[in-house]
């Protein structure tokens, strides 16, 4: 079993600093994290399944994360949380942006939703195992890839489950999330980095690295007509389970 006292940074203030000052504006499903508002149903619908599957709870359940804790890392201003509590989880979101964890916390209180948020370095928290532990469009940010999947994987209670999703390094990613996206102010300048996206493969050996089994990923695609939705294409991001090998 990993420690969950792993300390190395991974936190850019560069980055944290960038999205600390999207802060204020994350719920604005028109706003500058629009894009997220568009994704975060495709995640969710992914999770769903992966939670379904894992636990071989009852599908029709509207509460299949009751009795569990669930870990969301990078979670911005709460925008997994809340969908994660209202499955019945006891949710906490860990996010680099203090302005990110107080806007998210004050969210969650005019939702009525009982929600832990922490800023800080995960690995320095001393927050213990979840059953489930969340990283949507994050490694793409970090100062240490290895680090990064070694403090979730400490943080992964045996028998739990891991979910994690990120652009994939392709010329088609760089086209629409880097050179189109942000140019025709879909995303904010500065948010994405090609060069720091990574393939399937190499998360995998990165999962493998830190002990941890990856499922088969699925592509977060977009066309026109069906918008983003889950797709065999994996071309511009992708999402997938990870598990204790």
């Amino acid at each position: 079993m990993m420690s969950a006292t792993v300390t190395t940074a991974t936190i850019r203030a560069d980055e944290a600093a960038h999205f600390g000052k999207l802060a204020q504006d994350w719920w604005d499903p028109k706003g500058s994290s629009a894009m997220l508002h568009r994704l975060n149903p495709v995640r969710l619908a992914f999770i769903r399944d992966a939670v379904d599957a894992h636990w071989s709870g009852d599908f029709a359940s509207a509460r299949p994360l009751a009795d569990k804790a669930a870990l969301d890392v990078g979670c911005g201003a709460g925008l997994l949380c809340e969908p994660l509590a209202r499955l019945g989880a006891e949710v906490t979101g860990v996010d680099a942006a203090p302005e990110n964890t107080a806007a998210a916390a004050l969210h969650a209180d005019g939702a009525g939703l009982d929600i832990r948020y922490i800023p800080g370095e995960l690995g320095t928290l001393g927050l213990g195992q979840f059953d489930l532990v969340t990283a949507m469009e994050v490694i793409e940010h970090v100062a240490d890839k290895p680090a990064f999947v070694a403090a979730l994987a400490a943080h992964l209670a045996p028998g739990g489950l891991m979910i994690l999703s990120t652009p994939n390094r392709t010329a088609r990613s760089r086209l629409l999330l880097v050179e189109g996206a942000e140019m025709i102010g879909m995303v904010p300048r500065g948010t994405h980095h090609w060069d720091d996206f990574i393939t399937p493969d190499e998360l995998r050996g990165l999962l493998a690295s830190a002990g941890l089994v990856m499922g088969e990923p699925t592509g977060i695609a977009f066309t026109p007509s069906k918008g983003l939705h889950l797709s065999p294409d994996m071309s511009l991001n992708y999402i997938t389970t990870a598990r204790r090998a």
